[in-house]
């Protein structure tokens, strides 16, 4: 599994946010994009896999072969893409099981009943360490930050999606949610799930050794490397970039 991100360009209100940043992602392998706010990092993830705030005006989004630049959101996360957004919507009134359940069978096509998924998906749950009680809560409402991550790794875990887009899924979170969080990653990143995973911190390294590293800076990727690079920028920060 492969996906090309050739030259991509993106605007924000008539803005250029995005100038011409190009990445290559395979299965199995993790890219760490760092930069200060406001240069881009967000915009780029989000424009990926087609947030209506942004509009790709140049360059392609290539998986697997196939140029899936113009597909709509929901068919994106068809094809395996997922995102983690840095700010979760909370959806009142829908309760997890449901939001996974109708989820599920758009994303797989499958068959199947409520309450035979309501079996399925409190045994995965349970693997993951899940309070079945969590099951029933509306989407992201009235939980802390920590909780809303984890029901984001949660849901990464349960799709297993090709690709990964993960906007600071380790910031706001307690010690014990961000270990569950990166096992989650570790795991699917085994079983060949590739990762760009958005971070300001380079503490990020204590959990997870990235194949890559870019340092984005006014919408370009300025800088590239291994973990040594996260490793600079966090005794540097960015000033020198």
């Amino acid at each position: 599994m492969q996906l090309n991100i050739k030259n991509i360009e993106i605007q924000a209100e008539g803005k250029d946010i995005v100038k011409g940043v190009s990445l290559l992602v395979n299965s199995g392998k993790v890219h760490i994009i760092m930069g200060s706010n406001g240069s881009g990092k967000s915009s780029f993830v989000n424009a990926l896999m087609g947030h209506p705030k942004y509009s790709v005006t140049r360059g392609n989004i290539i998986l697997d072969g196939e140029d899936i630049t113009s597909l709509s959101t929901d068919k994106k996360a068809k094809k395996g893409l997922f995102l983690s957004l840095q700010h979760l919507p909370e959806i009142d009134g829908v309760s997890f099981t449901n939001f996974l359940y109708r989820s599920y069978k758009e994303l797989t096509g499958k068959d199947i009943t409520l309450l035979e998924f309501n079996t399925f998906v409190k045994a995965e749950a349970e693997k993951y360490g899940l309070s079945p009680s969590f099951l029933k809560r509306s989407v992201n409402a009235g939980l802390s930050g920590g909780e809303k991550k984890q029901s984001e790794a949660f849901q990464l875990a349960f799709f297993q999606p090709k690709f990964a887009f993960l906007d600071e899924i380790d910031s706001g979170v307690d010690i014990d949610a961000v270990e569950k969080i990166f096992q989650v990653i570790n795991t699917l990143r085994e079983g060949g799930t590739g990762f760009i995973l958005i971070t300001h911190y380079g503490k990020i390294l204590e959990k997870i050794t990235p194949d890559f590293v870019h340092i984005m800076k006014e919408g370009k990727i300025v800088r590239s490397g291994g973990p040594e690079l996260a490793e600079e920028i966090a005794k540097k920060g960015f000033k020198e970039e």
